[in-house]
This record gives structure tokens, sequence and C-alpha cells, in this order.
């Protein structure tokens, strides 16, 4: 009896070896993607590195659900360049083009105003109640790269929660049964 007892004991061992594994194993995947995203952060200089286009109104240069990437640089901001920018009172970015730019001589600011490309008007509409421009602490970043329709997931997954828990749980379960 003290064999088989042993051998019960010696199964349970391993079997709580390999879930603490399984749970380091995914811990760690976890911290690496968030060091990553930290340490793009750093490099762009932007707060929010990549973000996904959620409507048309920059088509045809950028379909919804398309990839921007984004920079933050010293450089002045131009006419023409693609921004990304938080307005007071919304909780999500806007992807626009810069239209006008006006530099103010006393402090050295620029005011800067912005327009989707598929928009008929400018974006004053969508700014905070009464601002007529954006100023520099609005802009996130300038787009400097693409990659199209990989943003999807997100909205799919933001649009439809349930696809995102199926999801989820789909993962953990892969995670819990793998053998390795």
């Amino acid at each position: 009896m003290g064999f088989v007892g042993d051998t019960v004991e010696s199964i349970r061992s391993m079997q709580i070896r390999q879930v603490l594994t399984q749970i380091i194993s995914l811990g760690m995947i976890v911290t690496s993607a968030l060091i990553i995203w930290k340490g793009l952060i750093v490099v762009t200089g932007s707060e929010s590195p990549v973000v996904v286009v959620l409507s048309g109104s920059m088509e045809p240069g950028f379909k919804r659900g398309d990839i921007l990437f984004l920079h933050m640089s010293k450089d002045p901001i131009r006419t023409g360049e693609i921004v990304v920018f938080n307005v007071d009172g919304r909780e999500i970015p806007i992807v626009h083009r810069v239209i006008k730019v006006h530099e103010r001589q006393d402090t050295k600011e620029v005011d800067i105003l912005t327009k989707g490309d598929n928009n008929f008007g400018d974006d004053r509409l969508l700014y905070a109640h009464g601002q007529l421009w954006l100023q520099q602490h609005h802009i996130m970043g300038r787009a400097v790269g693409y990659l199209p329709y990989v943003g999807w997931v997100t909205i799919i997954m933001t649009e439809k929660p349930f696809i995102k828990y199926l999801l989820i749980g789909a993962l953990g379960l892969l995670v819990i049964t793998s053998k390795e």
C-alpha cells in the first residue's frame, strides 16, 4: 500500500507543479507584453504608441480597423500631418488631419485645427464646448505608419464583449490543459 500512496502523492505533486508552471508562464507573457508597451511609450514619446481607427472619417487614406503607429517629436506640427488627439470630456481619441496651424508669436505656442479627410467640415464641433482650436497638450502623437485591417480584432471585441470573454476563456482553458 505504501508504493501506491507514494505514486499518487507523486502524481499530485507533479500536477501542482505543472499548474504553477503554467500560471508563472502566463504571468511572464502578460508582464512581457506590459514591458514592451511601456518601452514603446518611452521610445515613441507618445502616451499611446498604437491606436485603432474606429470610424470612416479618414477614408480613403485610413479605413476603419487600420492600426496606426504614433510618434511624438519636438518638431512643430505642420498642416497635412495626421495626428491623434484627445478632446476634453471625451474618452476615445480621434485620428484626423491637421488643416490649419496658427502660431502665436507672443507665446511661441500653436493652435491646431483638424478635419477628417472624409468629413465635410472641420472638427470644431468635436472639440470641447467653446473650444475653437487644439493645443499641443491635446495631441497624443503623429501617425508614422499603419497596418491595414489588423485593428478589427479590437473593434469586434469592443462591440461584441461576449467574443472577448469567449476568447479569454479559451486561452485560459488552453493554458490550463496544455501539457507544457
